[in-house]
C-alpha cells in the first residue's frame, strides 16, 4: 500500500489505514468463496440437486437477505451515528458472519431448507459490516484522495478474498485427487472462509479507532425511535440532496447488473461454458487479481479525472464485458471477459464507495452509508432474480439471462450523466455546517 500522509486525515495513522483495509481483506473470503466462486454451485449442483428452479432457489435466498438488509440498513446507520456506535456494530456482524458461514459447514445434498436460512444470515451479517466499514472511510482520508484510499482498502481486500480462494482451492485440487466428492470437500472450504474471516479482522477491532462522538439525542425517543426520526429528517430534506439521490438510483442500476455477474460468474461459467469446480476456482482466483489492479490503479484515476468519468469508464467497460461473454464459445474469449469484469469490478465499486462518501455529511456518514448498502441491496435483488426468473422461464438458456443483465449497466451509464458532483458535494458541506450550528 502506498502510503503518503497528505492523503491521509489529521490525526490518522499509517497502522490504522492499514487495520481498516485489513476488514475489506478479512471478508472479502466470504463473497470469494461463497457467493461467487464455489457455494453457489454447489447450491446448484447438489444442494437443489441440479433442479430446473436451482438458479432461481439461490437467488431468491439472496433477495431474502437483502430485503431485510434494506429494511434495517438505514436505521443502524442512524443508530450508529447518533450514538457513536459503529465500531461495536461492526463486530456484531463479524461474529454473525462467521457464525452462519461455518454452519454452512453442515450443509449436504438436499439440505435446502438449512441451506437457505444459513445463506440468508450469512449474508445479512457480511452485508451489515460491509456497509458500517466503509463509512469509516470519511474519517481517514483527505477529501481529494478519497478515491485513492478507496481503492486502496478495495484492493487490498481483493487480495484477501484471493487467499481465501487459494486456500480453498488448494484443499479441493487434494480432495479431488483423493477422489472425493462435493458433499464432501466444499463444506470444509466453508470452515476455511470462517477462520480467515476471523483472524484477518482482528487487527481491524485492535487499532481502528472510532472517532465520531454521540449526538445530542431526542428526548423522551426509543432508540429505535430516535433512528426513524434521523432517517424522516433526511427524507424530509431529499431536495437538498438532489445529486446523491440520484447517485443512489444510479448504483441501483449499474450494481444490479454487477451483483449478478458476482452472485452467477460460477454458475454460468458451469452451465455455459462447462467448467468444472477446480477451473471455476482458478478462473475467480485470477480474476481477483485484475479485481485487485482495478481497484488500486482506478482509485488514483479518479482522484485525478474525477469520480463521473472514473465511473463512466468502468460502466463501459461493464458493458463490453457482457457482450464477450455473450458471444463466448470457447474459454478464450471467457477468459477474456472474465478479467475485464475483474478490473471493471474493483474499479467500480471502489469508486461509489468514494463518492458516496464525499457526498455525505459529518454527522451522517453512516447513515449515508446505510442509504448506499440500501441501494447496493435493493440492486442486489433486482439483477440476480432478474437473471435467475429469465434462466428459469426460457428453459436454462444462460447467455439471454446475461444479456438481459447488460441493459442495467446502460441505465445507470445514462443516469449517471445527470449528476453535478460540486453541488451533491455543497450540499454535504452545508448540511454539515447547519449539524455544527444545532450543537452550538
Amino acid at each position: 500500500m502506498e502510503d503518503k500522509p497528505q492523503y491521509l486525515a489529521s490525526g490518522v495513522s499509517r497502522r490504522e489505514v492499514w487495520s481498516w483495509a485489513m476488514y475489506d481483506f478479512a471478508n472479502s473470503g466470504y463473497t470469494t468463496v461463497v457467493i461467487t466462486a464455489i457455494f453457489n454451485a454447489y447450491f446448484v449442483a447438489v444442494v437443489t440437486r441440479n433442479e430446473a428452479w436451482g438458479t432461481f432457489a439461490w437467488t431468491a435466498a439472496l433477495a431474502v437477505s437483502y430485503a431485510l438488509i434494506i429494511l434495517t440498513a438505514p436505521v443502524l446507520g442512524a443508530y450508529a451515528d447518533a450514538y457513536a456506535a459503529k465500531k461495536r456494530l461492526l463486530f456484531l456482524s463479524t461474529v454473525g458472519c462467521v457464525l452462519f458461514t461455518a454452519l454452512l459447514y453442515f450443509v449436504g445434498s438436499g439440505d435446502l431448507w438449512l441451506a437457505v436460512v444459513l445463506i440468508v444470515l450469512s449474508n445479512f451479517f457480511f452485508t451489515c459490516g460491509g456497509n458500517l466499514i466503509s463509512a469509516f472511510l470519511p474519517e481517514l482520508a483527505q477529501e481529494r484522495a478519497l478515491g485513492k484510499v478507496s481503492g486502496w482498502g478495495w484492493s487490498f481486500g481483493y487480495i484477501g478474498g484471493l487467499i481465501s480462494l487459494g486456500l480453498s482451492l488448494g484443499y479441493v485440487t487434494w480432495a479431488q485427487g483423493q477422489g472425493k466428492p462435493a458433499e464432501e470437500f466444499v463444506p470444509i472450504t466453508m470452515l476455511i472462509t470462517a477462520c480467515m474471516f476471523a483472524l484477518s479482522s482482528i487487527p481491524t477491532f485492535l487499532f481502528l479507532k472510532e472517532r465520531a462522538l454521540p449526538q445530542p439525542h431526542l428526548s423522551g425517543r426509543t432508540v429505535v425511535r430516535e433512528a426513524f426520526a434521523r432517517i424522516g429528517d433526511t427524507v424530509n430534506h431529499v431536495r437538498d440532496y438532489r445529486d446523491l439521490v440520484r447517485f443512489l438510483s444510479c448504483i441501483v442500476f449499474y450494481q444490479a447488473g454487477i451483483q449478478t455477474v458476482i452472485t452467477l460468474a460460477a454458475i454460468y461459467a458451469q452451465q455455459v461454458m462447462g467448467f468444472d469446480t477446480g477451473d471455476t476456482m482458478f478462473l475467480v482466483l485470477v480474476v481477483n487479481v485484475t479485481a485487485s489492479v482495478g481497484a488500486f490503479g482506478f482509485g488514483s484515476v479518479q482522484d485525478r479525472i474525477g469520480h463521473i468519468p472514473t465511473i463512466a469508464l468502468t460502466l463501459v467497460g461493464w458493458i463490453v464485458m457482457v457482450l464477450l461473454a455473450w458471444m463466448a464459445e470457447d474459454r478464450a474469449m471467457f477468459w477474456l471477459a472474465a478479467n475485464l469484469a475483474g478490473l471493471c469490478l474493483g474499479a467500480s465499486q471502489s469508486a461509489g464507495r468514494a463518492l458516496i462518501g464525499y457526498f455525505s455529511p459529518d454527522a451522517r456518514r453512516a447513515e449515508f452509508f446505510g442509504l448506499w448498502g440500501l441501494a447496493v441491496n435493493l440492486s442486489s435483488i433486482l439483477g440476480p432474480v432478474t437473471y435467475g426468473l429469465v434462466s428459469w422461464i426460457s428453459r436454462g438458456d444462460h447467455r439471454l439471462a446475461m444479456l438481459i443483465t447488460g441493459s442495467y449497466f446502460i441505465i445507470g451509464l445514462m443516469i449517471l450523466m445527470g449528476i453535478d458532483v460540486p453541488r451533491g458535494r455543497q450540499a454535504a458541506l452545508r448540511a454539515g455546517e447547519t449539524s455544527a450550528i444545532g450543537k452550538g
